[in-house]
């Protein structure tokens, strides 16, 4: 695998990362991968494992959060074929697992941060910490909102996540997309890599080629619109930029615009089904 680019952990460590590219995946590997990455989560200023407002990113990540999360449910309730059994993968704080309940979902929650887990449980949502704990159960939908990108062991996760599926059921799959404008345009400063609790940098290719090999096959592919206003706005931060509001919003406006003719979004959202 050769070079793609040179970047490092702009929110926690310093630490510098390169990105290497697989061809035959047509995704971006980060490296080093960290042994041991509860270090790179343990920080208050990692804020999918809090509920922070206190800066007016804090709040406007918040603000946006909210209208996704309807967004979010609206989907996977179109996804629906006999019950509604629902596993979310990577819960963070449980706000998605609290909307999913208030629609009758029978849902669970996989959470291996303890602090996202505490935080979750003062809201009564009660997540386990490993997969593994639900070896016997099977779910209607699995959801991964941009976790795919955080899990070790990638082929493993996707066999296990096939395993927990009902054969008529759907996996919903939300990650950054490296071939966006705005990824491009930001470079090695581009928030979504953030390296290294991201492991991998997906392309629409390399999650159809990821998810074929477990005979499973993506069925539809949605935009997340907003998400390249927020990444815009971390990554004129990590450039040191002053105005970086300003700045954020024509760029994620920008990209926004090419990825209607490219399809190309700072973000996608994958609805999967196991193949017939």
């Amino acid at each position: 695998m050769k070079s793609y680019l040179k970047t490092k952990d702009f929110s926690v460590s310093q630490e510098p990362f390169e990105l290497v590219y697989d061809s035959e995946l047509e995704m971006l590997v980060t490296h080093p991968q960290p042994k041991d990455t509860n270090r790179y989560y343990d920080s208050e200023v990692y804020i999918s494992h809090t509920d922070s407002k206190a800066s007016l990113t804090d709040k406007l990540y918040q603000r946006v959060k909210q209208y996704s999360l309807r967004k979010k449910i609206q989907l996977v309730e179109n996804q629906v074929v006999k019950s509604k059994k629902l596993l979310d993968f990577g819960a963070g704080t449980g706000d998605f697992l609290v909307k999913a309940m208030a629609k009758d979902f029978d849902a669970e929650g996989i959470e291996p941060n303890e602090k996202a887990r505490a935080n979750a449980e003062r809201k009564g949502i009660q997540l386990t910490a490993n997969s593994a704990d639900l070896k016997e159960m099977r779910y209607d939908v699995i959801t991964l909102w941009h976790v795919l990108e955080h899990l070790p062991n990638l082929d493993i996760q996707i066999a296990g996540i096939s395993n927990l599926l009902e054969e008529d059921g759907t996996v919903v799959v939300a990650v950054p997309n490296y071939k966006s404008y705005d990824a491009k345009h930001y470079g090695s400063y581009w928030a979504a890599y953030d390296v290294p609790r991201h492991l991998w940098h997906f392309s629409q290719i390399s999650i159809k080629r990821l998810f074929e090999k477990h005979a499973m096959e993506v069925v539809e592919i949605r935009p997340m619109l907003f998400d390249s206003f927020y990444v815009s706005l971390l990554s004129e931060k990590y450039k040191g930029n002053k105005l970086y509001l300003i700045s954020a919003f024509f760029v994620g406006l920008w990209s926004n615009m090419k990825a209607y003719f490219s399809k190309e979004y700072s973000s996608l959202i994958y609805v999967i089904k196991k193949k017939n």
